[in-house]
């Protein structure tokens, strides 16, 4: 179901900083689980996994992809977003699809890299977008807490 973007309010950059923190954490636990599975069997065949192996990175690279896209596009939320009601939607309101968290995932990358500037670009945006936001037409938007919905009145 689309969100009606002309009603919503973009979270405050605390609240976007403390959902990718809490989603750090379950990304490390992820690649954590990730390196694990496959170590540990080549431990037990006596294989050793060499040092800066381009595949074991490109394996948990893939792991840490697949974790964003896999929420963004099954309700717009990772569990960090949702503990904070953030919800990722494109910018015309309707649902995120993989091409849309690719271009994403890829923008965000642009955002660290530039030492976090991309994330700090919210606080004199016009429309508090981030870097990554305009690069990829996608959006945050903070959704109301449960029970404090707009009831319309009865007459």
């Amino acid at each position: 179901m689309p969100i009606d973007i002309t009603e919503a309010r973009t979270p405050a950059l605390w609240r976007q900083l403390a959902a990718i923190l809490y989603d750090a954490l379950l990304v490390f636990a992820v690649l954590v689980v990730g390196a694990a599975l496959v170590m540990i069997p080549l431990g037990m065949l006596g294989h050793e996994l060499a040092p800066g192996n381009p595949w074991f990175r490109l394996y948990l690279l893939a792991l840490i992809v697949a974790f964003y896209s896999y929420f963004w596009m099954r309700g717009g939320q990772t569990l960090g977003m949702r503990a904070w009601r953030i919800r990722l939607v494109r910018a015309d309101g309707g649902a995120i699809g993989l091409r849309d968290a690719l271009l994403r995932l890829l923008a965000a990358t642009l955002s660290w890299g530039a030492c976090g500037l991309g994330f700090l670009w919210v606080l004199v945006d016009p429309g508090g977008l981030s870097w990554h936001d305009r690069l990829s037409s996608t959006r945050l938007v903070l959704l109301q807490k449960r029970g404090t919905e707009k009831r319309p009145r009865r007459t």
